[in-house]
């Protein structure tokens, strides 16, 4: 939504919370329940044939809360609270994350998930991302390689030592200056990984962007690497274990997550291809059957739900197929489990051989 709506900016935003409040307060004041609209958005269906309309950016269902409902009624006095915050953050031009909002009234709040449906809830009212409310995540990414860019008035270089870690900037909006003399970006699910990488000098060898979100990527690490593709076009490539959770990372990274659908748009990355690793790697570079775990019965509904998903037979039918054959082959394996024999086996032929592939047959 970001750049789409021009509620982005703060004073327009601030119009908008004393117009939705003043809304309510002169309901109640004339007797009436107030009502409020929330827009339902989603990235996917279960339709697994594909033949469906789904697109990211169009509302699927309005859900309307009312005082009538003694669970909407709390919604509503959480959410008023939460905007209120909101307001004074925006007011004073400070930024805050959903922890510290947590913990101004964390005997009202009760638990962090009440207060992160509020913050989606009123982007949503507001036509606006979360970071125009000034709320922040802390950034949990990492990059290294080819790169140099500037957040205010700080510059990263990583330019002179590219197999130094650098945190991804939590205010990506602030982001400018992007030099790069990289061929491509690789995104590694894990920090382990990331950390072989850069010991084995990676992007030294290999000219290279890498990066990791540590596990799910967070909001900075997502739109920061989504600003890198937009800005020096290149190619991206994504590792992650061969397990559902491994693959449910990386179709966060390219089609968005349901927790975020209202803002698939600006936080998806098309771009990403899959680079690894596919349960056909197993047999292809004869991982040690004590590396092969069997799947159990959470990894095996997982997997069908994520088959269920429209977007795979429709747009990545290939990626479907490497998911089934994980499904009939009933066993996952870390990206570890490649350099069983040698710890630079990843580096040194795994990656490059995969990318390799990938550039000779485009």
């Amino acid at each position: 939504m970001e750049g789409k709506h021009e509620s982005s900016q703060p004073n327009r935003l601030l119009q908008k919370i004393q117009d939705f409040t003043r809304s309510i307060v002169e309901d109640i004041s004339h007797g009436r329940s107030p009502v409020i609209y929330i827009h339902r958005f989603r990235n996917y269906c279960t339709d697994a044939s594909g033949n469906c309309y789904c697109s990211h950016d169009t509302v699927k269902g309005v859900e309307i809360l009312s005082l009538q409902r003694e669970c909407h009624a709390r919604r509503l006095e959480i959410l008023l609270r939460v905007l209120l915050i909101v307001q004074q953050l925006l007011q004073e031009n400070r930024h805050g994350s959903k922890r510290d909002i947590y913990y101004m009234h964390p005997s009202v709040f009760l638990e962090q998930s009440v207060v992160d449906r509020a913050i989606n809830d009123i982007c949503i009212l507001l036509q606006c991302s979360r970071h125009n409310l000034n709320v922040v995540s802390v950034a949990k990414g990492l990059v290294m390689g080819w790169l140099r860019f500037s957040e205010g008035d700080r510059i990263f270089n990583c330019l002179n030592h590219p197999d130094t870690a650098h945190s991804i900037p939590v205010h990506v909006e602030d982001v400018k200056d992007i030099i790069s003399v990289a061929d491509y970006i690789l995104v590694v699910e894990k920090e382990s990984v990331f950390q072989r990488l850069a010991n084995d000098c990676f992007c030294k060898t290999n000219r290279s962007i890498v990066i990791t979100g540590r596990g799910y990527p967070d909001i900075p690490t997502r739109r920061f690497l989504r600003l890198l593709i937009e800005q020096l076009h290149l190619p991206a490539y994504c590792l992650v274990d061969c397990d559902p959770y491994g693959f449910d990372i990386l179709t966060t990274y390219r089609f968005g997550s349901m927790q975020m659908a209202y803002e698939t748009k600006t936080m998806r990355v098309p771009e990403i291809q899959w680079l690894g690793v596919f349960p056909s790697d197993a047999e292809r570079y004869s991982v040690p059957q004590q590396c092969l775990l069997p799947m159990t019965s959470e990894d095996r509904m997982k997997t069908e739900a994520i088959l269920n998903r429209c977007y795979l037979q429709r747009v990545v039918p290939e990626w479907r197929v490497e998911l089934q054959l994980l499904l009939q082959s009933g066993v996952k394996f870390e990206i570890e489990a490649l350099s069983v024999d040698s710890l630079t086996f990843l580096s040194k032929e795994y990656i490059p051989t995969k990318i390799q592939g990938r550039v000779d047959s485009s």
